[in-house]
């Protein structure tokens, strides 16, 4: 992996208030050098498969762990994290699921 392109951290958060405070809490743990935020499932999968707008990268150069919202326009986060854990590439890559949901299906689901 080229450290300049290294990603080690995927968030994927539509919410901008979500997105600031997670990004500030990464900052102050000195967690957000290598750090990608995709808005919406579409994008975290461009960025994840190497795809679309994301199609020069390398799929090895995948992140090391993955944050994600279950709440995402375009493709859910339950979407999202089948097609990371039904890929071979991708689905020793850990993810944390972050929600706001009170959801029962959603905590069962993901």
């Amino acid at each position: 992996m080229n450290e300049t392109n290294a990603v080690e951290l995927l968030l994927v958060e539509d919410n901008p208030q979500d997105l600031e405070l997670t990004l500030r809490a990464l900052r102050k743990a000195n967690l957000a050098n290598h750090l990608q935020v995709a808005r919406d499932g579409a994008e975290a999968l461009d960025f994840i498969f190497c795809t679309g707008p994301f199609s020069t990268r390398s799929i090895a150069d995948r992140p090391k762990l993955i944050l994600l919202d279950l709440k995402l326009p375009k493709v859910d986060g339950l979407e999202v994290l089948r097609r990371i854990k039904g890929d071979p590439r991708t689905k020793m890559i850990p993810v944390v699921v972050l929600t706001s949901s009170k959801e029962q299906r959603d905590v069962v689901e993901s």
